[in-house]
């Protein structure tokens, strides 16, 4: 075992998907000759040249067009996006296109295509910069939604999406490109839509993914002090949803919370709690709690961005909510 950053672990696996592969390539705004506006790709272009590592113009719209097209004629794009913020620019190639075209052409033609870069909030950026999309997209027939948390499952999980013959949504976070962890040696690939528990427990479950799981950890490793056991499982995949690991969890510990930066409205922690009251109703000891961020765009002060964004505070609430335990 290794330990890298995770924005390494995210190289690691470029690295060795396009060597093992002349037909993926990268392109985006300062992949090539900036290494990347995190240093993802960096010394990428001295390795596989101009045409595999392509510098774009500030034009999302025009080059993703360009990969879904590229992605329809048998090569393996995948598109750098420098925040998901900007990918709604792009967004009608991403859904009417790259999504919808095996479906509408009968399967005649795939869209081998992965749209990778940081989602969500990354500190003072203003609300036009700090917007989670894992639901938008998970919303959407035809792509697969992945969201890391940690650089081991950055690296093969993200190996599986440039495999992947259907598009992938890849969602990263801007705040965790510095941070470390082990990786495995030699190649390894992590399977799309299988949720991960990374902590065992008996008395709560808490569901999350991406950056946020940090917070969860730490709730996690605080309610232990309690003697307040909770079970924490990373979905890492949002689209598809690994279910039975949520269901077969709630079925041990008979209460739920469900931990996401998205908006409450139409998110994946609504959609979880849907799915655990229909197949695990008679299960549950108390309703399933959501803690998401607030239904206001992001403030820029600092202070109004901590209380407006998911915290081990809040979880810790929700827990001894569900609980029963006196605050």
């Amino acid at each position: 075992m290794r330990t890298l950053e995770f924005r390494e672990a995210l190289r690691e696996a470029l690295n060795e998907e396009m060597r093992r592969d002349e037909k993926v390539f990268l392109m985006g705004e300062e992949v090539a000759e900036y290494n990347g506006a995190y240093k993802v790709s960096k010394g990428m272009l001295a390795e596989f040249g101009e045409k595999r590592i392509i510098d774009t113009p500030i034009a999302e719209l025009g080059f993703t067009g360009i990969a879904v097209g590229a992605a329809m004629n048998g090569l393996r794009p995948i598109v750098e996006f420098m925040t998901f913020n900007f990918s709604l620019v792009a967004i009608d190639q991403i859904i009417n296109g790259a999504a919808k075209i095996s479906n509408m052409s009968g399967g005649q033609f795939t869209c081998p295509i992965v749209f990778r870069g940081p989602t969500a909030s990354a500190g003072m950026l203003g609300a036009q910069h700090s917007q989670a999309f894992e639901s938008w997209y998970a919303n959407c027939p035809g792509l697969k939604v992945i969201v890391p948390s940690i650089p081991s499952d950055a690296k093969g999980l993200l190996k599986s999406a440039i495999r992947d013959n259907d598009p992938v949504i890849f969602m990263e976070s801007e705040q965790m490109y510095g941070d470390k962890g082990e990786v495995p040696d030699g190649e390894y690939l992590i399977p799309i839509g299988v949720a991960d528990i990374k902590r065992e427990g008996k008395d709560v479950t808490l569901v999350s993914f991406g950056k946020i799981m940090k917070q969860v950890l730490l709730a996690a490793k605080e309610l232990e002090k309690e003697n307040i056991s909770a079970e924490v499982i990373d979905l890492r995949t949002v689209r598809p949803i690994d279910y039975d690991c949520v269901i077969n969890s709630v079925k041990k510990t008979n209460r739920l919370v469900v931990v996401e930066e998205a908006w409450p409205l139409a998110s994946i922690a609504s959609e979880i709690a849907f799915k655990v009251q229909k197949d695990a109703f008679d299960y549950l000891d108390a309703p399933v709690l959501r803690v998401t961020a607030a239904d206001v765009p992001l403030p820029y002060a600092m202070t109004l961005i901590e209380a407006s964004l998911p915290n081990a505070a809040r979880i810790i609430k929700a827990v001894k909510e569900v609980m029963y335990v006196s605050k």
